[in-house]
Protein backbone atom coordinates (compact mmCIF):
# COMPACT_ATOMS: atom_id res chain seq x y z
CA UNK A 1 0.00 0.00 0.00
CA UNK A 2 0.91 3.85 -0.72
CA UNK A 3 1.93 5.23 2.41
CA UNK A 4 0.78 8.80 3.28
CA UNK A 5 3.93 10.75 3.32
CA UNK A 6 4.64 9.75 -0.36
CA UNK A 7 1.55 10.49 -1.53
CA UNK A 8 -1.31 13.36 0.25
CA UNK A 9 -4.46 10.85 -0.51
CA UNK A 10 -7.91 12.48 -0.76
CA UNK A 11 -9.99 11.74 2.29
CA UNK A 12 -13.25 10.10 1.41
CA UNK A 13 -16.43 8.11 2.82
CA UNK A 14 -18.01 5.53 1.20
CA UNK A 15 -21.53 5.27 1.05
CA UNK A 16 -24.01 1.46 0.05
CA UNK A 17 -27.41 0.38 0.76
CA UNK A 18 -28.63 -3.51 1.78
CA UNK A 19 -31.43 -4.55 -0.62
CA UNK A 20 -33.92 -7.34 -0.89
CA UNK A 21 -31.24 -8.28 -3.63
CA UNK A 22 -28.21 -6.76 -2.23
CA UNK A 23 -27.86 -8.65 0.64
CA UNK A 24 -25.45 -7.24 3.72
CA UNK A 25 -22.49 -9.64 2.52
CA UNK A 26 -22.56 -8.66 -0.76
CA UNK A 27 -23.07 -5.50 0.14
CA UNK A 28 -19.73 -5.20 1.90
CA UNK A 29 -18.36 -6.88 -1.03
CA UNK A 30 -18.90 -4.17 -3.38
CA UNK A 31 -17.85 -1.55 -1.01
CA UNK A 32 -14.68 -4.04 -0.31
CA UNK A 33 -14.24 -2.97 -4.39
CA UNK A 34 -15.03 0.03 -3.96
CA UNK A 35 -12.36 0.96 -1.55
CA UNK A 36 -9.78 -0.46 -3.77
CA UNK A 37 -11.02 1.26 -6.69
CA UNK A 38 -10.89 4.80 -4.59
CA UNK A 39 -7.41 3.81 -2.90
CA UNK A 40 -6.30 2.91 -7.43
CA UNK A 41 -7.75 6.46 -7.58
CA UNK A 42 -5.84 7.92 -5.11
CA UNK A 43 -7.96 8.15 -2.43
CA UNK A 44 -8.19 7.03 1.09
CA UNK A 45 -11.34 5.92 2.65
CA UNK A 46 -11.76 6.92 6.43
CA UNK A 47 -15.42 5.17 7.02
CA UNK A 48 -18.13 3.39 5.44
CA UNK A 49 -21.90 3.90 5.59
CA UNK A 50 -24.68 1.73 4.97
CA UNK A 51 -28.26 1.23 5.33
CA UNK A 52 -30.72 -1.64 4.88
CA UNK A 53 -33.72 -0.15 2.58
CA UNK A 54 -36.44 -1.12 0.32
CA UNK A 55 -35.06 0.48 -2.76
CA UNK A 56 -32.62 3.23 -2.57
CA UNK A 57 -33.82 7.01 -2.08
CA UNK A 58 -34.95 8.76 -5.43
CA UNK A 59 -34.11 11.85 -3.92
CA UNK A 60 -31.00 11.26 -1.96
CA UNK A 61 -30.08 7.70 -2.49
CA UNK A 62 -29.80 7.43 1.80
CA UNK A 63 -32.68 8.18 4.01
CA UNK A 64 -32.65 11.65 5.82
CA UNK A 65 -30.90 10.44 8.95
CA UNK A 66 -28.24 8.25 7.46
CA UNK A 67 -27.68 11.28 5.54
CA UNK A 68 -27.07 13.68 8.28
CA UNK A 69 -24.99 11.08 9.97
CA UNK A 70 -22.80 11.47 7.30
CA UNK A 71 -22.89 14.83 6.80
CA UNK A 72 -22.16 14.94 10.69
CA UNK A 73 -18.94 13.05 9.60
CA UNK A 74 -17.91 15.00 6.71
CA UNK A 75 -18.05 17.66 8.66
CA UNK A 76 -15.78 16.65 11.28
CA UNK A 77 -13.44 15.06 10.00
CA UNK A 78 -12.93 17.56 6.88
CA UNK A 79 -13.48 14.88 4.49
CA UNK A 80 -13.60 16.30 0.74
CA UNK A 81 -15.32 13.50 -1.37
CA UNK A 82 -18.26 11.36 -0.65
CA UNK A 83 -18.71 7.83 -3.17
CA UNK A 84 -21.46 5.94 -3.56
CA UNK A 85 -21.29 2.52 -4.69
CA UNK A 86 -24.24 2.49 -7.22
CA UNK A 87 -24.63 5.05 -10.05
CA UNK A 88 -26.87 8.13 -9.25
CA UNK A 89 -29.26 10.28 -11.04
CA UNK A 90 -29.06 13.93 -11.71
CA UNK A 91 -31.28 14.76 -8.96
CA UNK A 92 -29.88 12.64 -6.91
CA UNK A 93 -26.08 14.41 -7.11
CA UNK A 94 -27.62 17.86 -7.05
CA UNK A 95 -29.58 16.74 -3.97
CA UNK A 96 -26.81 15.37 -2.29
CA UNK A 97 -24.21 17.51 -3.38
CA UNK A 98 -26.13 20.33 -1.73
CA UNK A 99 -26.66 18.57 2.06
CA UNK A 100 -22.94 17.60 2.39
CA UNK A 101 -21.42 20.23 0.66
CA UNK A 102 -18.65 18.23 -0.43
CA UNK A 103 -17.41 16.42 -3.63
CA UNK A 104 -19.68 13.79 -4.92
CA UNK A 105 -19.09 10.71 -6.95
CA UNK A 106 -20.56 7.51 -7.65
CA UNK A 107 -19.23 4.05 -9.12
CA UNK A 108 -19.14 5.12 -12.64
CA UNK A 109 -17.79 8.35 -11.75
CA UNK A 110 -15.03 6.99 -9.86
CA UNK A 111 -14.14 3.84 -12.38
CA UNK A 112 -14.63 6.49 -15.34
CA UNK A 113 -11.92 8.83 -13.22
CA UNK A 114 -9.31 5.57 -13.29
CA UNK A 115 -9.09 5.45 -16.15
CA UNK A 116 -8.87 9.06 -17.43
CA UNK A 117 -5.47 8.93 -14.98
CA UNK A 118 -4.68 5.58 -17.20
CA UNK A 119 -5.32 6.00 -20.37
CA UNK A 120 -1.99 6.52 -22.18
CA UNK A 121 -2.39 6.21 -25.75
CA UNK A 122 -4.73 8.13 -28.49
CA UNK A 123 -6.77 5.63 -28.74
CA UNK A 124 -7.83 5.00 -25.33
CA UNK A 125 -8.01 8.34 -24.54
CA UNK A 126 -10.34 9.19 -27.00
CA UNK A 127 -12.41 6.20 -25.80
CA UNK A 128 -12.25 7.42 -22.27
CA UNK A 129 -13.33 11.23 -23.14
CA UNK A 130 -16.18 9.90 -25.02
CA UNK A 131 -17.73 7.56 -22.14
CA UNK A 132 -17.10 10.78 -19.67
CA UNK A 133 -18.69 12.94 -22.16
CA UNK A 134 -21.88 10.14 -22.51
CA UNK A 135 -21.77 10.31 -18.72
CA UNK A 136 -21.85 14.06 -18.66
CA UNK A 137 -24.83 14.88 -20.82
CA UNK A 138 -27.98 14.12 -18.70
CA UNK A 139 -26.22 15.85 -15.75
CA UNK A 140 -24.92 19.12 -17.15
CA UNK A 141 -27.53 20.87 -15.48
CA UNK A 142 -26.47 19.80 -11.86
CA UNK A 143 -22.85 21.03 -13.25
CA UNK A 144 -24.65 24.69 -13.51
CA UNK A 145 -24.22 25.70 -9.74
CA UNK A 146 -24.32 29.57 -11.07
CA UNK A 147 -27.65 29.39 -12.59
CA UNK A 148 -29.30 28.59 -9.10
CA UNK A 149 -29.63 32.46 -8.37
CA UNK A 150 -32.01 33.14 -11.58
CA UNK A 151 -35.45 32.55 -9.97
CA UNK A 152 -37.14 35.46 -11.72
CA UNK A 153 -38.36 38.72 -10.20
CA UNK A 154 -36.28 42.29 -10.55
CA UNK A 155 -33.08 41.92 -11.68
CA UNK A 156 -32.80 37.90 -11.34
CA UNK A 157 -34.60 37.14 -15.40
CA UNK A 158 -31.84 35.62 -17.60
CA UNK A 159 -31.34 33.21 -20.54
CA UNK A 160 -31.11 30.29 -18.17
CA UNK A 161 -31.91 26.98 -19.66
CA UNK A 162 -30.53 28.39 -22.49
CA UNK A 163 -27.39 28.53 -21.22
CA UNK A 164 -27.91 24.90 -20.09
CA UNK A 165 -28.96 24.09 -23.60
CA UNK A 166 -25.81 25.72 -25.73
CA UNK A 167 -23.39 22.99 -23.47
CA UNK A 168 -25.64 20.45 -24.46
CA UNK A 169 -25.38 20.94 -27.76
CA UNK A 170 -21.24 21.45 -27.48
CA UNK A 171 -20.84 17.92 -25.64
CA UNK A 172 -23.23 16.36 -28.07
CA UNK A 173 -21.24 17.63 -30.74
CA UNK A 174 -18.05 16.45 -29.09
CA UNK A 175 -19.69 12.72 -28.16
CA UNK A 176 -20.23 13.04 -32.83
CA UNK A 177 -16.61 14.26 -33.06
CA UNK A 178 -15.43 11.38 -30.82
CA UNK A 179 -17.14 8.59 -32.18
CA UNK A 180 -16.32 9.49 -35.47
CA UNK A 181 -12.80 9.85 -34.40
CA UNK A 182 -13.44 6.16 -32.80
CA UNK A 183 -14.81 4.81 -36.22
CA UNK A 184 -11.64 5.83 -37.78
CA UNK A 185 -9.52 3.98 -35.76
CA UNK A 186 -11.43 0.97 -35.20
CA UNK A 187 -10.74 0.64 -38.97
CA UNK A 188 -7.58 0.57 -38.96
CA UNK A 189 -7.52 -1.52 -36.31
CA UNK A 190 -9.06 -3.80 -38.12
CA UNK A 191 -6.96 -3.78 -40.93
CA UNK A 192 -4.14 -4.37 -38.57
CA UNK A 193 -5.91 -7.64 -37.21
CA UNK A 194 -6.36 -8.29 -40.96
CA UNK A 195 -2.61 -8.04 -41.39
CA UNK A 196 -1.83 -10.52 -38.93
CA UNK A 197 -2.84 -13.32 -41.45
CA UNK A 198 -3.65 -16.75 -40.36
CA UNK A 199 -2.06 -16.71 -36.84
CA UNK A 200 -3.62 -18.23 -33.96
CA UNK A 201 -5.23 -15.65 -31.68
CA UNK A 202 -5.23 -16.17 -27.57
CA UNK A 203 -6.57 -13.37 -25.79
CA UNK A 204 -6.12 -13.37 -22.01
CA UNK A 205 -9.66 -12.56 -20.57
CA UNK A 206 -10.29 -11.64 -17.12
CA UNK A 207 -11.68 -9.70 -13.94
CA UNK A 208 -9.20 -6.51 -13.54
CA UNK A 209 -6.08 -6.96 -11.40
CA UNK A 210 -6.12 -10.85 -11.55
CA UNK A 211 -2.23 -10.86 -13.32
CA UNK A 212 -3.37 -10.85 -16.44
CA UNK A 213 -0.69 -8.75 -17.89
CA UNK A 214 1.82 -10.01 -15.48
CA UNK A 215 0.56 -13.91 -17.49
CA UNK A 216 1.66 -11.93 -20.72
CA UNK A 217 5.38 -10.55 -19.27
CA UNK A 218 6.45 -14.14 -18.33
CA UNK A 219 5.06 -15.76 -21.31
CA UNK A 220 5.91 -13.10 -24.00
CA UNK A 221 9.28 -11.72 -22.35
CA UNK A 222 7.47 -8.41 -22.88
CA UNK A 223 7.37 -5.60 -20.44
CA UNK A 224 3.38 -4.88 -20.16
CA UNK A 225 3.05 -2.43 -17.20
CA UNK A 226 1.30 -4.33 -14.39
CA UNK A 227 0.26 -3.14 -11.02
CA UNK A 228 -1.37 -4.31 -7.82
CA UNK A 229 -4.20 -1.83 -8.74
CA UNK A 230 -7.32 -2.20 -10.69
CA UNK A 231 -7.54 -1.25 -14.35
CA UNK A 232 -3.23 -1.56 -14.61
CA UNK A 233 -4.04 -1.95 -18.49
CA UNK A 234 -6.19 -0.19 -20.46
CA UNK A 235 -4.96 -0.29 -24.23
CA UNK A 236 -4.91 -3.43 -25.79
CA UNK A 237 -1.61 -5.00 -26.26
CA UNK A 238 -0.42 -7.88 -28.58
CA UNK A 239 2.85 -9.95 -28.78
CA UNK A 240 3.89 -12.69 -30.74
CA UNK A 241 4.88 -15.58 -28.89
CA UNK A 242 6.45 -18.66 -30.02
CA UNK A 243 6.13 -22.08 -27.51
CA UNK A 244 8.59 -25.10 -28.95
CA UNK A 245 8.56 -24.34 -32.70
CA UNK A 246 5.15 -22.76 -32.72
CA UNK A 247 4.17 -18.76 -33.02
CA UNK A 248 0.83 -17.18 -32.02
CA UNK A 249 -0.59 -14.10 -31.33
CA UNK A 250 -1.39 -12.91 -27.15
CA UNK A 251 -3.92 -10.67 -26.15
CA UNK A 252 -4.26 -8.37 -23.32
CA UNK A 253 -7.09 -6.89 -23.03
CA UNK A 254 -8.92 -4.46 -20.17
CA UNK A 255 -10.01 -6.01 -16.95
CA UNK A 256 -13.61 -6.61 -16.41
CA UNK A 257 -15.64 -5.48 -13.18
CA UNK A 258 -18.67 -5.66 -12.03
CA UNK A 259 -21.35 -3.01 -12.81
CA UNK A 260 -19.01 -1.78 -15.53
CA UNK A 261 -20.51 1.38 -16.55
CA UNK A 262 -21.96 0.94 -20.06
CA UNK A 263 -20.29 3.92 -21.29
CA UNK A 264 -17.19 2.12 -21.22
CA UNK A 265 -18.59 -1.33 -22.53
CA UNK A 266 -19.57 1.08 -25.62
CA UNK A 267 -16.81 2.97 -26.14
CA UNK A 268 -14.16 -0.02 -25.29
CA UNK A 269 -15.94 -1.99 -28.37
CA UNK A 270 -12.66 -2.24 -30.50
CA UNK A 271 -10.82 -3.57 -27.40
CA UNK A 272 -13.62 -6.11 -26.79
CA UNK A 273 -13.59 -7.10 -30.43
CA UNK A 274 -10.31 -8.68 -30.10
CA UNK A 275 -11.72 -11.09 -27.52
CA UNK A 276 -14.65 -11.30 -30.07
CA UNK A 277 -11.78 -12.53 -33.26
CA UNK A 278 -9.62 -14.71 -30.66
CA UNK A 279 -9.47 -18.06 -31.61
CA UNK A 280 -8.83 -19.51 -27.32
CA UNK A 281 -9.56 -17.82 -24.48
CA UNK A 282 -7.83 -17.78 -21.57
CA UNK A 283 -10.03 -16.56 -18.30
CA UNK A 284 -7.20 -15.79 -15.79
CA UNK A 285 -8.83 -16.09 -12.24
CA UNK A 286 -7.16 -14.41 -8.88
CA UNK A 287 -7.91 -17.82 -7.28
CA UNK A 288 -6.78 -15.60 -3.69
CA UNK A 289 -9.42 -13.44 -3.94
CA UNK A 290 -12.30 -14.47 -1.87
CA UNK A 291 -15.05 -13.71 -3.73
CA UNK A 292 -13.35 -15.67 -7.04
CA UNK A 293 -16.74 -17.50 -7.90
CA UNK A 294 -18.11 -14.24 -8.49
CA UNK A 295 -15.40 -12.76 -10.42
CA UNK A 296 -15.88 -15.29 -12.57
CA UNK A 297 -19.87 -15.12 -13.19
CA UNK A 298 -19.36 -11.13 -13.84
CA UNK A 299 -16.76 -12.27 -16.55
CA UNK A 300 -18.86 -15.00 -17.97
CA UNK A 301 -21.85 -12.52 -18.22
CA UNK A 302 -19.53 -9.72 -19.92
CA UNK A 303 -18.52 -12.42 -22.23
CA UNK A 304 -22.18 -13.43 -23.40
CA UNK A 305 -22.93 -9.34 -23.83
CA UNK A 306 -20.18 -9.03 -25.56
CA UNK A 307 -20.62 -12.53 -27.82
CA UNK A 308 -17.81 -14.10 -26.77
CA UNK A 309 -19.39 -16.99 -24.63
CA UNK A 310 -19.40 -19.62 -27.02
CA UNK A 311 -15.43 -19.22 -27.58
CA UNK A 312 -12.79 -22.17 -26.73
CA UNK A 313 -12.12 -21.15 -23.40
CA UNK A 314 -9.29 -22.60 -20.81
CA UNK A 315 -9.64 -21.03 -17.13
CA UNK A 316 -6.38 -20.43 -15.15
CA UNK A 317 -6.39 -20.03 -11.33
CA UNK A 318 -3.37 -17.48 -11.36
CA UNK A 319 -2.26 -16.32 -7.75
CA UNK A 320 -1.90 -19.91 -5.94
CA UNK A 321 0.68 -18.77 -4.06
CA UNK A 322 -0.85 -16.51 -2.35
CA UNK A 323 -3.92 -18.54 -1.69
CA UNK A 324 -5.15 -19.07 1.82
CA UNK A 325 -6.85 -22.17 2.53
CA UNK A 326 -10.35 -22.01 4.71
CA UNK A 327 -11.65 -25.75 5.90
CA UNK A 328 -13.49 -27.29 2.75
CA UNK A 329 -14.68 -31.29 3.49
CA UNK A 330 -13.14 -34.32 2.65
CA UNK A 331 -13.90 -34.24 -1.46
CA UNK A 332 -12.52 -30.77 -1.53
CA UNK A 333 -8.98 -29.38 0.06
CA UNK A 334 -8.40 -30.13 2.89
CA UNK A 335 -7.51 -27.29 5.96
CA UNK A 336 -5.39 -24.66 6.08
CA UNK A 337 -1.70 -25.78 6.15
CA UNK A 338 -0.15 -22.06 6.60
CA UNK A 339 2.76 -21.63 4.75
CA UNK A 340 3.17 -24.65 2.87
CA UNK A 341 1.42 -25.03 -0.80
CA UNK A 342 -1.19 -27.47 -2.29
CA UNK A 343 0.50 -29.54 -5.02
CA UNK A 344 -0.40 -29.71 -8.75
CA UNK A 345 -2.36 -32.83 -8.15
CA UNK A 346 -4.21 -31.54 -5.08
CA UNK A 347 -5.51 -28.63 -7.19
CA UNK A 348 -6.69 -31.11 -9.72
CA UNK A 349 -8.94 -32.57 -7.34
CA UNK A 350 -10.37 -29.62 -6.19
CA UNK A 351 -14.09 -28.07 -7.51
CA UNK A 352 -11.88 -25.87 -8.91
CA UNK A 353 -10.44 -28.17 -11.88
CA UNK A 354 -14.05 -29.23 -12.40
CA UNK A 355 -15.28 -25.82 -13.34
CA UNK A 356 -13.09 -25.72 -16.32
CA UNK A 357 -14.12 -29.15 -17.31
CA UNK A 358 -11.26 -31.04 -15.36
CA UNK A 359 -8.47 -29.13 -17.63
CA UNK A 360 -8.43 -25.92 -15.70
CA UNK A 361 -4.71 -24.89 -15.11
CA UNK A 362 -3.39 -23.62 -12.04
CA UNK A 363 -0.29 -21.37 -11.60
CA UNK A 364 1.64 -18.39 -10.23
CA UNK A 365 2.53 -15.83 -12.81
CA UNK A 366 4.47 -14.11 -11.03
CA UNK A 367 6.65 -16.59 -8.85
CA UNK A 368 6.24 -18.85 -12.04
CA UNK A 369 4.67 -21.86 -10.89
CA UNK A 370 3.54 -24.63 -13.33
CA UNK A 371 4.14 -22.23 -15.70
CA UNK A 372 6.13 -25.54 -18.12
CA UNK A 373 2.62 -27.16 -18.08
CA UNK A 374 0.95 -24.28 -18.66
CA UNK A 375 2.68 -23.66 -21.65
CA UNK A 376 2.23 -27.27 -22.85
CA UNK A 377 -1.65 -26.70 -22.32
CA UNK A 378 -1.39 -23.71 -24.73
CA UNK A 379 0.65 -25.26 -26.99
CA UNK A 380 -1.24 -28.22 -27.35
CA UNK A 381 -4.36 -26.18 -27.79
CA UNK A 382 -2.68 -23.70 -30.51
CA UNK A 383 -1.46 -26.62 -32.39
CA UNK A 384 -4.81 -28.34 -32.62
CA UNK A 385 -6.13 -24.66 -34.03
CA UNK A 386 -3.13 -24.26 -36.25
CA UNK A 387 -3.26 -28.02 -37.95
CA UNK A 388 -7.18 -27.04 -38.61
CA UNK A 389 -6.36 -24.02 -40.46
CA UNK A 390 -3.37 -25.48 -42.11
CA UNK A 391 -3.65 -29.59 -42.80
CA UNK A 392 -1.24 -31.80 -43.71
CA UNK A 393 1.97 -29.64 -42.39
CA UNK A 394 4.11 -33.00 -41.76
CA UNK A 395 7.06 -30.66 -41.44
CA UNK A 396 6.03 -28.37 -38.77
CA UNK A 397 3.93 -31.37 -37.11
CA UNK A 398 5.54 -34.96 -37.70
CA UNK A 399 3.68 -36.53 -35.24
CA UNK A 400 0.42 -35.32 -35.00
CA UNK A 401 -2.37 -37.72 -35.60
CA UNK A 402 -3.75 -36.57 -38.87
CA UNK A 403 -5.97 -39.89 -39.45
CA UNK A 404 -8.17 -38.64 -36.54
CA UNK A 405 -8.78 -35.16 -38.25
CA UNK A 406 -9.66 -36.79 -41.53
CA UNK A 407 -12.20 -38.90 -39.74
CA UNK A 408 -13.46 -35.00 -38.13
CA UNK A 409 -14.06 -33.93 -41.65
Amino acid sequence: MLEKKDIALEKAVLIGVITKTQDEDKSQEYLDELEFLTYTAGGEVLKRFTQKMEMPNPKTFIGTGKMEAVRQYIEDNNVGTAIFDDELSSAQERNISKILNCKVLDRTNLILDIFAQRAQTSYARTQVELAQCEYLLPRLKGMWTHLERQKGGIGMRGPGETEIETDRRIVRDRISLLKDKIKVIDKQMSVQRGNRGQMVRVALVGYTNVGKSTLMNTISKSDVFAENKLFATLDTTVRKVVIQNLPFLLTDTVGFIRKLPTQLVDSFKSTLDEVREADLLLHVVDISHPNFEDHIASVNKILGEIGGSDKPTIMVFNKIDAYKAEPFDETDLIAERGEEHYSLAEWKRTWMNRVGENNALFISALNKNNIEDFKKRIYDEVRDIHVTRFPYNHFLYPDYDYDALDEEE
